[in-house]
Formats: C-alpha cells, structure tokens, sequence
C-alpha cells in the first residue's frame, strides 16, 4: 500500500507539470502579448493551436504507442516535453514560442493517456475512480500553486523565467518516474483498425462529445480570465495573484466531487449539473458588473464545470475493459483529446465573442455549450441503458 500511494502521488506529479506548461500561457497572456509584441487576442490563439496540436497528435501516438513497451514510451515522451518546454523558455518571438508550444502539446496528451492507464492497472479496484480524479487534479493543483507562482514571477522578472521553472520540475519528474513506476504493463497487440474501431461504439462517440461540450463550455470564458478578473472586475495586479490561487483551490475541490460522482451514480445525475452550469452561465453578463456576484459565479462555476471528467473517464475504460480490450490505451486517451477539441472551440468562441460583444458577454457562448453537453448526456445515459437491456 505504501508503494502505490508513491506511485500515485508520482502519476500526480506528472499531470501537475503538465497543468504548469499548459495553464500557465493563460496566467501570462498579457505579459506573452506585451514581450512578443503582439495583440492579447493574437496570444489568445496560442491557447487555441496548443489545443488542436493536442487533439490531432494525442490519438496518433497512442495509437502507435500501442507497439512499443509503455514504460520506455513514457520516458521518451517526457524527454521531448522537456526539451520542448525548456525551448519555450528561451522563445523571443511569437513564431518561435508557437513551434515550442506545439512541441509541448504534441506529445502532451499521450503522455496524460500513459499516466491514466498506469492508474488504471497499478490502483485497487475500489480506489479507480479517486486516483484518476486525483490525476485530474493535478492540473487543479498546478492552478493553485504553479501557475500563480509563475504570475508572481512573470509579474517580477519575466515569463521566460516562468517556463524554466516548469522545466526544473519536469527534469524531477522524469528521475521520480525511472524510480517507482513498473517496468512492464499488460499489453494486448492489435492493428490500428482493431483499435480505431471502438470509436464506432455510441457509448464511445457520444461520451466523446459530452466532453468536447463541456471543455467548451469551460473555456468560452476562462481563456481570458485575466482580463475577466483585472479589466471586468477591476481587480488590481496583486489581487490577481490570490484570486487564481482560490480558483485553482476550489477546482481541487471540484476534481474531489468528480471522484465521488464517479464511485456513486456517476453519469446519471450529470444533468443536474449542467442545468446549473446553463442558469450561471445566462447570468453571466448581470454578474460580472460587481466585484462580489462576478468572482462569486466564477468560484461556483468552478467547483461544478468539470464534474464529468472523473466519470467520463471511468465510463471510457470500462466500455474498453469490457469490450475493447486492446484498444484501452485510446481509451485512456479519448478524454483529454477531446477536452483539448473543447478548448479550442472554447477559446475560439472567447475569441469572437470578444472580439463582437466585450468580456461581459463571454459567458453566454458557455451557456449554449453547456445546453449541448446536457442534450448529450441524456441521449448517452439512454444508449447505456439499452446496452445493459440487451447484455441482460
């Protein structure tokens, strides 16, 4: 038991770093624009190519990662994140920090699909569903206390300074990884059309979609959280700080609630949340004129936005465990591909909506992603269920 909570607390680690490399761009939008003499907006779309380099690279290497022992791919997959992040580091033009971002995010999300399936394999039945939350929440975490750290340090020296720091951390987690995860995972050979073809089951594509939704949702407004909380809210540079740090703590909070749905009734109560989600997001534009209504929105949006990620998950590896088996590391994959879709739809939308109506009136794009991910659920739960019918 002691070696499993290294372990766990290893795998942790890993979606940590990779949270610090993601969310950090957001944190620092302003300064990125500023350094690399481009507008906010223009900054904005790293957050949306991070995002498609994410989803299109993620089923590829996962596919093919399939051949090649995990554990070896996993080292190699982290020393090209490393090298990658390290590069960002050193980018003086905006041309430049895109090719290293989309380097990062290239084998970002298998790294992520690896890091689920160790959890699924080396964690207790019973304990399945927490671990992966704790996973998730890694980037929870990373919003808490990396990604705050590196505003505090982007606002005293430089964001460059920001992405070495990431690549400190990362160079600790590769040496934790060689020392406590196993060598040698169960694997199943199989063509790429034995894999691809779990793609075709509706439980699949329709859980795909939930997720795409609700990452859509999400960042249909916090890509321009800063400007949110500083512009909107008129919050001061220093308030800033702390304010991303009760975000992030309070989307620990909501990745804890993922758990517990998860292990309970799971995907059937979905609907309840993403009810709430649509009625917050509605009020969006009345609550951002205040201080208080605005950032007290934002707080509970945060708890409940991203309850799905733990059952979703879990609903993934099942269906694969069950019936696909040899197509389970693209199942482990299929949530942060498709999150990662979600967000560039997401942002993309923050975009446009900016670009037209003003920050105020961000929330609604949310609001009709939400409405999408509810009619989804519903249609999903149903599919479930006449599985089961017919497996009876």
């Amino acid at each position: 038991m002691t070696k499993y909570r290294w372990q766990a607390s290893a795998l942790v680690l890993v979606t940590f770093m990779l949270g610090c490399n993601e969310f950090m761009v957001v944190g620092v939008l302003s300064d990125i624009a500023k350094s690399l003499r481009v507008t906010v907006a223009t900054a904005g779309y790293l957050v949306t190519i991070f995002a498609i380099v994410y989803a299109i690279s993620t089923p590829i290497i996962t596919i093919l990662a399939n051949r090649f022992n995990r554990y070896k791919t996993l080292m190699a997959l982290l020393l090209v994140f490393l090298i990658g992040n390290t590069w960002s580091g050193f980018a003086t033009s905006y041309g430049w920090f895109l090719v290293t971002r989309m380097l990062t995010a290239a084998v970002a999300g298998a790294i992520e699909s690896l890091v689920i399936l160790f959890a699924n394999d080396i964690a207790p039945r019973h304990r399945r569903a927490m671990l992966i939350s704790w996973i998730a929440a890694g980037f929870s975490i990373a919003s808490v206390i990396g990604v705050p750290i590196g505003v505090a340090i982007s606002t005293a020296s430089s964001w460059h300074m920001a992405f070495h720091l990431i690549s400190i951390l990362s160079l600790i987690t590769i040496i934790v990884m060689v020392l406590l995860l196993p060598r040698n995972l169960p694997q199943t050979a199989s063509t790429i059309k034995d894999q691809l073809i779990l793609l075709a089951d509706k439980r699949i594509y329709l859980g795909a979609l939930l997720i795409l939704f609700s990452a859509a949702a999400l960042y249909a407004y916090y890509t321009y959280i800063r400007p949110l909380l500083t512009t909107t809210l008129g919050f001061n540079t220093t308030a800033l700080n702390w304010l991303l740090f009760i975000l992030g703590l309070v989307s620990i909070f909501g990745n804890r609630l993922s758990g517990l749905v998860a292990e309970h009734r799971g995907l059937k109560i979905m609907p309840r949340f993403y009810v709430a989600d649509i009625i917050l997001l509605l009020l969006f534009p009345m609550a951002m004129t205040t201080k208080v209504t605005g950032f007290t929105l934002l707080l509970i949006l945060t708890l409940i936005v991203t309850v799905v990620n733990s059952p979703i998950q879990i609903h993934f590896l099942d269906v694969a465990e069950a019936d696909y088996p040899q197509a389970i590391l693209l199942a482990s994959s299929l949530n942060a591909i498709f999150f990662n879709i979600g967000i560039s739809v997401g942002s993309a939308t923050a975009s446009l909506v900016l670009a037209q109506s003003g920050l105020t009136q961000l929330g609604l794009g949310g609001a009709v992603f939400s409405g999408l991910a509810l009619l989804t659920t519903i249609i999903l739960n149903r599919a479930i269920a006449r599985h089961r019918a017919v497996a009876k």
